[in-house]
């Protein structure tokens, strides 16, 4: 009965939260288009990005089958049934969000030309709301649910694990390929348009224009929907897995997670509605937004906590989740919106090279913080906050409010679309600069979601290492023992490893779009007078066919490394692996990140008129620099921390089975 109970509980507010969905969805579809063109527009962004997903999805769906069938064979059924549904529910988020994307695109441009910047701003806001709340309440129900199912059997930690396995192995291939797709676009659509043609950006005369609006959608809306997701899911199971230990057992405790999860979304939609209420500023709504859905969250876990008779320890766990999430975000728009990007746009006057050396430089620096601060709050979490189930409710904390983080995060993305459907569709100037301002405002809140997703992960990682060293029964690593010392260094070369490839095939890509764009401009008569219309449909397929050819391997040594070592050189050696693949993963995944971040709004910062502005030989060198940066934030970047969540929760399901 009293499991019962709960799951009524987390299945209402997941309820709750799709009403929020169906909300958001019939605002966004209310505002009815008065521009034939833009609408065409958007529909031809829209129908690349669906047909796009279904290649991505069709790919993804037989590697799914696969290792159904693998899991039938060495575990059981039910195992493979958990599996898939992981697989599915991932999938189905990241579906919903680009619907979502795509069709607030449009709406943003027409709130923009007909109403204003606030208009524009909370119509982009809604849009990428429906990923951060899908990805909230889907996640929630799915793990209340299969706790109501099976926690009374024994195979409820395989049971678990095999779902966050699917979530993660999906996300890995969405993010990839969504990265592969968007960046080579990019790359192409600015090496060719912008420094060869001498055209604006998302001018309609471009031939990969759309091809990059398309990779928005697949990239930033998708990919980074389904790498949340799979984070949320694996703090909760690695969580939940670390409870069932206790002695005596406790559902109060297992279900903890669970219910901080479920304040978290409570607290995001009052955040979001909240702030909507009230006419703000954008920068400081957007903050609003996060600072109520935290504020919920904390008084909300600390009146469970004194109700359920639990440790107030757990409560410290639980604040330094939170606040060690907003830190790390605030250092990241240090890094990628404030003085490092004034100067990085400063020195770009002396050409590309000082360019590309000095925003590495803000990228490396910029680890130095967000990482000392992790290790100060897992310290902290561990001792003060219940030993590893404490890190663990740390990292379910972070990511408790979701729904308003996410949501922060994915406008950005429609915002930049909405900016390419008016230079496409010839509206007024002001338009223009009402969607660039928001897109700027959404590239460091974008840089601050990849720095919040980078923290969780590696909380997550942490509490995924924790849960394996218990089932495995690893007390400590001796790292001078061989093995282990073997395993660390195998470990740490993965994430160079997938990032190389994952750079290499965004250039390799973008050089196939560079030669096809160059080709169209060179063979189609009147192109750039604008007399004549370009082959579009070329340069998504060449994306198309690069990300969906580029995302296979490195997911295969992903899913091969730690498989590989556990059974060569044993259990030991795959907890050096975990630690050795986290610890350089995180690192190079913030240097990345920020390090793009720093390209691309050092190159928006001159846009905007600063040191000579758009065509200067400054902007020249920004430009250059930003396609550097794109793969960079964009692909490998964001992809290094699901790696090593895939990997540490592999590992846990090896020693399950």
């Amino acid at each position: 009965m009293q499991q019962l109970s709960y799951f009524l509980a987390f299945a209402g507010t997941s309820f709750a939260g799709v009403l929020v969905i169906g909300w958001l969805l019939s605002i966004i579809k209310s505002v009815k288009s008065d521009s034939a063109v833009a609408t065409k527009i958007a529909g031809a962004i829209r129908e690349s990005a669906m047909t796009f997903i279904r290649e991505e999805y069709s790919i993804i769906l037989l590697v799914v089958a696969l290792v159904a069938a693998l899991l039938t064979y060495f575990a059981s059924p039910l195992a493979a049934a958990a599996f898939v549904a992981g697989s599915f529910t991932s999938l189905a988020t990241g579906f919903v969000g680009m619907h979502a994307a795509t069709l607030a695109n449009l709406s943003t441009t027409i709130q923009a030309k007909n109403h204003g910047e606030r208009a524009a701003f909370l119509m982009a806001l809604f849009g990428g709301g429906v990923m951060g709340f899908a990805v909230a309440s889907t996640g929630l129900f799915s793990i209340a649910l299969l706790t109501y199912l099976f926690l009374d059997q024994p195979a409820f930690a395989i049971i678990i694990t095999c779902f966050g396995v699917g979530a993660s192995l999906v996300a890995f291939f969405a993010r990839i390929g969504g990265g592969i797709f968007t960046k080579s676009a990019d790359v192409g659509a600015d090496l060719v348009g912008k420094l060869e043609a001498g055209i604006p950006e998302d001018d309609p005369r471009n031939p990969a224009v759309i091809a990059d609006n398309v990779g928005d959608c697949v990239g930033d809306t998708a990919g980074m929907g389904a790498d949340i997701y799979e984070s949320y899911i694996g703090t909760l199971i690695s969580s939940m897995i670390l409870a069932l230990n206790f002695a005596p057992f406790s559902l109060k405790h297992v279900t903890l997670p669970l219910v901080i999860s479920a304040i978290g979304l409570i607290g995001s939609i009052v955040g979001l509605v909240s702030n909507t209420l009230f006419k703000l500023e954008p920068a400081t709504l957007l903050r609003n937004a996060n600072y109520v859905a935290m504020a919920v969250l904390i008084a909300g876990s600390y009146a469970y906590l004194t109700w359920a008779h639990l440790p107030m320890t757990y409560f410290v766990a639980i604040i330094l989740g939170c606040v060690g999430g907003v830190i790390i975000g605030l250092i990241t728009e240090y890094y990628t919106g404030s003085t490092p990007i004034k100067k990085l746009a400063n020195i770009s006057r002396s050409g590309a090279a000082t360019n590309i050396i000095y925003g590495l430089s803000i990228g490396m620096e910029s680890t130095v913080l967000p990482v000392i601060l992790l290790a100060l709050l897992v310290l902290g979490a561990f001792s003060y906050g219940g030993g590893s189930f404490g890190v663990s409710l740390a990292a379910v904390a972070m990511l408790a409010t979701v729904g308003i983080t996410m949501t922060v995060d994915s406008f950005g993305a429609i915002a930049d679309n909405a900016g390419g459907i008016a230079e496409m569709s010839k509206f007024d100037s002001k338009v223009r600069k009402t969607t660039d301002k928001l897109d700027a405002l959404g590239n460091t809140t974008a840089a601050m979601g990849k720095g919040f997703a980078i923290g969780s992960a590696l909380l997550a990682a942490l509490a995924l290492f924790s849960a394996y060293a218990q089932e495995a029964g690893i007390d400590s690593l001796n790292i001078l023992d061989p093995l282990i010392l073997a395993g660390m260094f195998i470990g740490a070369t993965i994430p160079f490893l997938v990032s190389a490839l994952t750079m290499r095939s965004v250039g390799d890509a973008a050089l196939l779009m560079v030669m096809e764009v160059r080709r169209q401009f060179k063979e189609i008569p009147g192109l750039l007078a604008g007399t004549a219309e370009p082959d579009y449909k070329r340069c998504v397929a060449i994306s198309t066919r690069a990300a969906l050819r580029e995302m296979i391997l490195p997911a295969i040594l992903t899913v091969a490394a730690p498989i590989t070592v556990r059974y060569v050189l044993g259990i030991y050696a795959l907890g050096g692996l975990l630690v050795g693949a986290t610890l350089v993963g995180v690192l190079l995944a913030l240097m990345m990140a920020n390090g793009g971040g720093a390209w691309d709004n050092a190159k928006k910062y001159i846009e905007a008129g600063n040191f000579g502005g758009k065509g200067s030989d400054a902007h020249h060198a920004a430009v250059i620099g930003d396609t550097v940066g794109d793969p960079f934030k964009d692909t490998s970047g964001p992809a290094l921390n699901i790696l090593i969540k895939l990997m540490s929760v592999i590992a846990l399901l090896l020693v399950l089975l």
